[in-house]
């Protein structure tokens, strides 16, 4: 469908050519998902950004407008707006950026008809409660519950919500009162235009202490590889001539080859043979 962008009024037409000149100005363009941030918190987030990216609220119809007038493959970061989306600029690349937008989410308490991020687990043990409702309230959001040493106790560890599942009114308003906060808030990475290319966050999501583990595995079957192989490098060049040595030794020794270097272990084997045959002797 055609944008006739002519037709804009004066402020809509300058939020798109401030659009734009961001994008010029900027390595990277991505859009984020803003629902559900309390004002206090984007606030916090704003600053924690100050200096390194520019976050952009505005309407989604202009960021349309904008990037169908840039064209090419930045007009399809359009296609992952949603109702709650933003703009992020930023000269990072979007590893770091993603990793930086993660630390800026927070735990918040779950709400009525959220669904869970995580198995949702109330652990077994006494609370500040004094006895009174809350014990009927716990028990009706699915959480034993009993009165012991005027206190409530929970009886057991309790899956309250599994991953997936929606948060009911009853199971909102109790994990509100035990203090568990499960939802993560914050800004999300809905896809990052860079250097030509579209990211997904699901690219971006790396475990890095995953793949410093691999890289430690690769190097260490890499460097017992070059020394099995007898494949000299700088770091195996030294471990490959030591066991060449270990083995022309034991070689040596075995084939009781006279050298000033193996005459003790020619001998020490002597001695041992020695030994084992007066013990063979004596025992018969």
């Amino acid at each position: 469908m055609a944008l006739y962008t002519h037709h804009l009024p004066a402020w809509k037409r300058r939020e798109v050519e401030e659009i734009k000149a961001d994008v010029g100005r900027y390595a990277l363009i991505g859009l984020v998902d803003m629902y559900g941030i309390p004002a206090a918190q984007l606030q916090q987030i704003r600053r924690n950004l100050r200096g390194s990216a520019k976050l952009k609220m505005t309407r989604n119809t202009l960021i349309e407008h904008a990037f169908a007038e840039l064209g090419g493959e930045i007009a399809a970061l359009a296609g992952r707006l949603s109702g709650h989306s933003a703009l992020i600029f930023t000269n990072d690349n979007p590893f770091r950026l993603f990793k930086q937008l993660e630390k800026t989410k927070t735990k918040m308490a779950a709400k009525p008809g959220e669904k869970a991020p995580e198995d949702i687990v109330v652990e077994k043990g006494p609370t500040s409660f004094k006895p009174g409702p809350i014990v009927g309230e716990l028990q009706q959001a699915g959480i034993p519950a009993a009165i012991e040493a005027g206190k409530v106790k929970i009886r057991e560890t309790k899956t309250v919500v599994k991953k997936g599942d929606a948060i009911t009114p009853k199971q909102a308003d109790v994990l509100a009162k035990l203090g568990i906060k499960p939802m993560d808030v914050g800004l999300i990475l809905q896809a990052a235009y860079f250097e030509g290319s579209l990211y997904e966050p699901s690219v971006l999501a790396i475990d890095e202490d995953m793949i410093a583990g691999q890289i430690t595995l690769a190097a260490s079957q890499a460097f017992n590889l070059s020394v099995n192989a007898i494949i000299p490098t700088v770091e195996t060049a030294a471990p490959i001539i030591a066991r060449a040595v270990r083995e022309a030794r034991g070689l040596a020794i075995e084939a009781s080859i006279y050298e000033k270097d193996v005459i003790d272990g020619i001998i020490g084997k002597a001695q041992r043979e020695s030994a084992a045959l007066q013990n063979m002797v004596g025992g018969s």
